[in-house]
């Protein structure tokens, strides 16, 4: 007997009570397996998946639907830089504000993110997303991603984490992105904090 795949295997729903947007952390889907994710997709209203690895198939499949990709490459076993900080911040404002324009019934918009393997990367995005539009504290956050992702987060990356400071404010976070200014000064120093412990981490994450 042959079994059909599903995506659903390789799929982690983060959807927390306090978050205004769902988020999806997944495993990289190749051009085989990109047609089976893609019914997922739009199955939870996926709004715009941010790619932290290399490419592995094309996008025009997914643009065709009405979902935007992202890349925002860094590090394998890593934590993000002030760029990719600054532009994921931007996608969860615009998520956030698309919540204007929907009746209260319909299903909260949905940000999917992946790396290689789902596990380490990704999950440091998703983490931040819980802190920033959730106020979260950071190891609530990892502890709620890793009861629905077993494995996820390598020890620089909670590190990195347990020092995050939040950047989009409650009262504004609707209104305007964070400027670049504010992101890179604070990226600059949690860099130094971090320099030399997310190398050679979490293969494949």
């Amino acid at each position: 007997m042959v079994r059909s795949y599903s995506p659903l295997t390789h799929f982690s729903i983060i959807d927390h009570p306090r978050v205004p947007v769902r988020f999806l952390i997944l495993d990289c889907p190749t051009e085989t397996s990109l047609p089976y994710y893609l019914s997922e997709f739009k199955q939870y209203n996926v709004l715009t998946i941010v790619r932290c690895c290399q490419p592995t198939y094309s996008t025009q499949l997914l643009s065709d639907h009405g979902i935007d990709v992202v890349d925002l490459p860094f590090p394998d076993g890593g934590v993000p830089g002030s760029s990719v900080l600054m532009k994921f911040l931007e996608i969860l404002n615009k998520a956030d504000q698309s919540l204007d324009h929907r009746e209260e019934e319909m299903q909260k918009p949905t940000v999917a993110v992946h790396c290689v393997a789902g596990l380490g990367r990704a999950p440091v995005l998703v983490a931040v997303g819980l802190i920033e539009l959730g106020c979260i504290a950071p190891l609530d956050a990892i502890d709620f991603i890793r009861q629905k992702r077993r494995g996820a987060f390598n020890r620089p990356q909670i590190l990195y984490l347990d020092q995050y400071k939040r950047v989009l404010k409650r009262h504004t976070r609707r209104h305007s992105p964070p400027s670049a200014s504010s992101v890179f000064s604070w990226g600059g120093r949690m860099m130094m904090n971090q320099s030399g412990g997310g190398r050679g981490w979490a293969e494949g994450r």
